[in-house]
């Protein structure tokens, strides 16, 4: 049990000196915060430090301590990173979002049914259910998953095996953008984010993001600490909300309780000026960075029907060229398709870590209310493909 506790000190405590490296040190500046956390979340789960044997009281009890942290750390990050926006500019990006949700919508539609028809066998009884919960996680993520798997009677094991090798081709592919593929995006959608007023990505990056200089200076640490207790009330609106509507807590009411709440308080110009709020979010994000990568399995594939997965693949891949084509015709930015594919691909909560890794808070609303608007509609698109496909 020793190990429990030093382990969930380290998550709390690596993002204190991977804060401290990024104000140091230059070439810390260059990797990013997220990414550093992402590499050593992955350097735990590869030697096996936070792996403990199953069924004992260390895993049961790590479990549930981890998945606390991780429930808890992005809806307070959330508000704190909203609070300082300027939600009156965002309206000016709505078309582009728009599009880009559609756009999102519809390339998995097409790469699920093309891939049905490519890759359907008698030896899988129940494919057309495999392609409708691979629908509902490609646009909301695992809580669409797991709701389609209970709502159309799907076999467990076939739910874990194509869960395993979703988790195991996506996560690389979340890596790629966070680690630096955001950047290949750009040039490919060289397009402005039309809510920078003209201003550089240097100058954006500079002003606006993680500038965690006096972060807890005397001047500083009131706001901050105000922001945070603004955060933990909206987390517990939102719980006491997703409690009363659904008598369980809703991560979808939660979210959308929390985000509704942040933007609205983001128009009180003495929220919008708390400071250092955004770095104080981003410190939780980075808590849950290092969570959600330990958790990477290599081994979480054996025996697995190699079919699903190249279905899976194949919806992935698709999916990704389909929406960067439409994404090219409608002229939006790279930067917004990297948080659109990441919303819909693997829900809301993994918005935050991307934008702090590309340095563009100004897409975070946009990629939020993607993710929120493909948990609503997932599971009704994946029981709509259920029951089209033969």
């Amino acid at each position: 049990m020793i190990r429990v506790y030093l382990i969930l000190a380290l998550y709390v405590l690596i993002p204190i000196a991977i804060i401290e490296c990024f104000k140091r040190l230059k070439w810390m500046r260059k990797i990013g915060t997220v990414v550093a956390a992402y590499a050593i979340g992955i350097l735990f789960a590869l030697t096996g430090f936070v792996h403990f044997e199953a069924g004992t009281e260390a895993a049961v009890t790590f479990s549930k301590l981890q998945s606390t942290l991780m429930s808890v750390t992005v809806p307070l990050a959330i508000p704190l990173m909203l609070f300082n926006c300027d939600f009156r500019l965002w309206t000016k990006a709505l078309p582009k979002t728009i599009w880009s949700l559609v756009g999102g919508i519809a390339a998995v539609l097409i790469a699920v049914v093309s891939g049905y028809f490519i890759f359907r066998t008698p030896e899988i009884s129940e494919f057309n259910k495999v392609a409708a919960m691979m629908t509902g996680i490609y646009t909301g993520g695992t809580m669409n998953f797991n709701a389609l798997g209970a709502s159309l009677g799907v076999d467990k094991t076939l739910m874990a095996i194509v869960l395993a090798f979703e988790m195991v081709l996506t996560t690389p592919y979340i890596f790629f953008i966070i680690g630096g593929g955001y950047k290949v995006f750009r040039k490919i959608l060289p397009y402005n984010d039309v809510t920078r007023r003209g201003r550089t990505d240097e100058e954006v990056a500079s002003k606006d993001v993680e500038n965690y200089a006096g972060m807890f200076a005397k001047e500083n640490v009131g706001g901050m600490f105000a922001g945070l207790g603004l955060s933990v009330l909206f987390l517990a609106i939102g719980a006491g909300l997703a409690l009363l509507i659904t008598g369980t807590l809703n991560e979808l009411v939660v979210i959308l309780t929390i985000t509704t709440l942040s933007i609205i308080a983001s128009f009180f110009k003495k929220v919008r000026e708390l400071p250092k709020t955004f770095e104080l979010g981003m410190f939780f994000i980075l808590i849950f960075s290092v969570i959600v990568a330990s958790l990477f399995d290599i081994h979480s594939v054996n025996g697995g029907s190699m079919i699903i997965g190249m279905f899976v693949a194949w919806v992935m891949v698709s999916t990704a060229v389909l929406h960067l084509l439409f994404c090219r015709v409608a002229h939006v930015s790279g930067d917004l398709f990297c948080v659109s594919q990441i919303a819909l691909l693997c829900s809301p909560p993994f918005v935050p870590p991307v934008v702090g890794a590309m340095q563009n808070k100004k897409v975070l609303i946009s990629g939020i209310v993607i993710g929120l608007v493909g948990y609503a509609i997932g599971t009704y698109l994946g029981v709509l493909i259920a029951f089209i496909l033969p």
